[in-house]
């Protein structure tokens, strides 16, 4: 697609004002192979109507404004010579300054072989340029054409915030005729592919062009628009009218419990999602090598406030139960999240999690990917996030794969959930070599919501429908929605720098569990009082006068 083409299909009409109209490219090299480079440069003039590959400039998009790069593949294959380079240097520059969200939009064989090493470097100027404007907190979104390659591919447009790959686009370093040419190896009919770099987790979506402006336009309003300036949760649901953070079920055993927590048509995150976030995409992999769908993420918006949300997926039917493997997530999933919560903190974007795993993946590829590293890193770059975070265990939470999301200002846990180190059934394997024994060790785990409450580990119990969160999705949606908008309108009047010393702070207490038996001796305390009086009021209605004092004895008869 021309670059005037694609401005139009962009950009608001009439809205487009070009900068660094007057750069043209010159011959530093004198370069010449079967044509002066010269010539090749006259006849791309002449060809296209423009004078370089790049378009640079203001623009609208859906009334936001944005400064766009467009490539001319048909200028010279949309190569990045010095005044490309240049221009799209200035492109950032100017993004920056005037604190404008950046789309661009690459059609390109890569670095200009007629300009060489000055050709080249500019991978390091563009790169250097994009950094300034991301350290500066601003939306960028690369729309990767067909084709995109080398330097280009290798440089800038590979650093958006956002990854948008055309359908069928070919995009990489090296070209597929390159490498049979130079090395000789016969490549797959896929290599290459947008589809095959979705599905290795290295772009966040694939759109077709009809959809595109729009997709854009979403993503750069929700990545740089303003909050709104207050929440509001709206009426409690009227189970709600009780006192905080009790379940209604505390004769439940724990074993009961679990099962609640494990049922199978127990709302999954992203039953949660469907009901609870407006406007929400899915953005996809972890940059690296995978796009694991155990864990689903995204950017959506709560009550008017654009947040970003990850959730651990374990799949609404059995076939998708299998292709998520539970909710058991392998490093590329946790990865992926980390990515989000980058994405979050650097647009200071409030982060809600669902926890709902059995644990992180067991196994050799886990392993050999580094599924413990994957891990600590999460837990780390949520500790210090800058910005709210809610987490919520809604259903099974378990081990450390389900912390990996769980580390948060506020945590917030749905009646019938569990939340423990290990399952039942592990932990009676291990220590009575048992697991049958599950249920008896169910209650020495600690792991229901009351529980966790009185040791401190959550915040807040929300109550589900009775019969569990499976028997009425809509309502315990609704009454979670109440919860979050409540919990996140709390939490975003406290400043970034307070919300990290108090989460800090939380943390470190951890563990100190005097207030946990504090409270279990006042309750037995209370229990063994509340008998006690009984006993004396029972007695006191058998033998009225038992408690009565007898006259003196010269008062006698």
């Amino acid at each position: 697609m021309p670059a005037r083409e694609r401005i139009a299909m962009l950009a608001d009409p009439g809205s487009f004002r070009e900068l660094d109209r007057g750069l043209v490219s010159v011959d530093p090299l004198a370069f010449t192979d079967q044509r002066a480079y010269r010539d090749r440069l006259l006849e791309a003039r002449r060809r296209t109507g423009l004078r370089e590959a790049v378009l640079i400039g203001e623009a609208r998009i859906d009334g936001q404004p944005v400064m766009l790069v467009v490539f001319e593949f048909e200028f010279m294959g949309g190569t990045m010579g010095s005044v490309a380079g240049e221009k799209i240097a200035d492109a950032f520059e100017y993004a920056t300054k005037h604190r404008l969200p950046l789309v661009s939009v690459t059609q390109s064989g890569g670095a200009r072989m007629q300009e060489g090493m000055l050709s080249l470097m500019q991978m390091a100027k563009t790169a250097a340029a994009e950094a300034r404007h991301d350290r500066a907190g601003l939306p960028y979104i690369s729309i990767l054409g067909h084709p995109t390659f080398g330097g280009v591919a290798a440089s800038f447009a590979a650093l958006g915030d956002i990854l948008v790959a055309e359908p069928g686009a070919l995009v990489g370093f090296v070209g597929p005729r390159v490498i049979e040419q130079t090395i000789g190896e016969r490549l797959p009919e896929d290599s290459h592919r947008a589809e095959t770099l979705f599905a290795s987790g290295l772009v966040d979506l694939l759109v077709k062009r009809p959809r595109l402006r729009e997709t854009v336009a979403y993503l750069v309003a929700h990545l740089a628009r303003p909050s709104p300036a207050r929440l509001s949760p709206g009426p409690a649901p009227p189970r709600q009218r009780r006192p905080r953070g009790r379940s209604s079920r505390s004769a439940t055993t724990a074993w009961e419990q679990v099962q609640l927590a494990r049922h199978p048509q127990r709302p999954t995150t992203l039953d949660y999602v469907e009901r609870l976030f407006t406007r929400f995409v899915e953005l996809h992999g972890d940059r690296e090598e995978g796009d694991d769908p155990a864990i689903v993420g995204g950017v959506g918006e709560l009550a008017g406030q654009t947040v970003v949300v990850i959730g651990q997926e374990r799949g609404r039917t059995p076939e998708e139960r299998s292709h998520r493997h539970g909710g058991m997530a392998y490093p590329q999933g946790y990865r992926k999240a980390l990515r989000l919560m980058h994405l979050a903190a650097k647009f200071a974007l409030p982060l809600v999690t669902f926890v709902d795993t059995p644990g992180a993946y067991p196994g050799y590829e886990a392993e050999r990917h580094g599924i413990w590293q994957a891990l600590a890193r999460n837990l780390q770059a949520m500790a210090v996030l800058p910005t709210p975070v809610i987490a919520v265990v809604i259903g099974e939470g378990g081990s450390g794969g389900a912390l990996a999301l769980g580390v948060a200002d506020r945590v917030l846990m749905l009646e019938h959930a569990i939340y423990s180190v290990i399952a039942p059934e592990g932990a009676a394997a291990i220590l009575y070599r048992d697991a049958a024994r599950a249920p008896d060790v169910a209650a020495a785990l600690k792991l229901t919501a009351n529980d966790l409450l009185r040791l401190d580990v959550i915040d807040q119990i929300v109550p589900e429908p009775p019969g569990g969160a499976h028997a009425d999705p809509a309502v315990m949606a609704a009454t979670l929605r109440y919860h979050l908008v409540s919990t996140l309108a709390a939490l975003r009047k406290v400043s970034p720098r307070k919300l990290l010393r108090l989460r800090q702070r939380r943390y470190r207490q951890i563990g100190r569990v005097g207030a946990y038996w504090r409270e279990v001796v006042r309750t037995e305390m209370q229990e063994l009082l509340a008998a006690l009086e009984t006993r004396i009021l029972r007695r006191a209605h058998e033998h009225p006068d038992a408690g009565r004092s007898h006259p003196p004895a010269s008062e006698q008869p």
